[in-house]
């Protein structure tokens, strides 16, 4: 009984927390008229979360202070597939405590038959002769993207894999 209160303390201790730090996240938006919301979650006048450039991320360099969002229940939607940036202004908390996170949003893969368009233009008074058929040449082969499987997919880092594979050797041991 003990080994398994031990193994259930590990979970809620170490896979829990690695998981909350995560700070690579990747949404795949499935449908165009699905909006996803990143919610950012604090206490208010302790942290705050500015949008930010790659570079920005990087080097945490911290925004004009009127464009910091500061609620401590901001929500922002992600309307557009690519990278977004957010960090903490607040002291040193992006650059010393790591408070910043990393969203990309991917545009699902969908291949609609496309309808084919038809002219403004009138018909033209004679009728035409059809064009001699011929085979269509195969279109170029393009990499297709993987189907989805869900609709959100989460991007961790190799410290949240390590501690999922410690806790996986831990039941082993127990």
């Amino acid at each position: 009984m003990a080994s398994k209160q031990l193994a259930a303390l590990a979970i809620f201790a170490i896979v829990l927390p690695a998981v909350a730090m995560a700070t690579e996240f990747t949404l795949l938006k499935i449908l165009s008229s699905i909006l996803i919301h990143a919610v950012f979650k604090y206490t208010a006048g302790r942290h705050n979360v500015f949008k930010v450039n790659g570079t920005a991320f990087t080097n945490c360099t911290i925004p004009p202070a009127n464009e910091a969002l500061t609620t401590g229940n901001d929500v922002i939607t992600l309307a557009t597939p690519g990278r977004k940036w957010y960090i903490c202004g607040v002291n040193d908390h992006c650059a010393n405590y790591g408070q910043k996170l990393a969203i990309t949003v991917l545009e699902a893969w969908v291949s609609p038959a496309s309808a084919p368009s038809t002219p403004a233009a009138s018909a033209p008074s004679t009728p035409a002769a059809p064009a001699p058929s011929t085979p269509a040449a195969p279109a170029p082969s393009t990499p297709a993207a993987p189907a989805p499987s869900s609709a959100y997919g989460i991007s961790v880092s190799g410290y949240q894999l390590l501690m999922a594979a410690m806790v996986a050797v831990a039941f082993l041991v127990v």
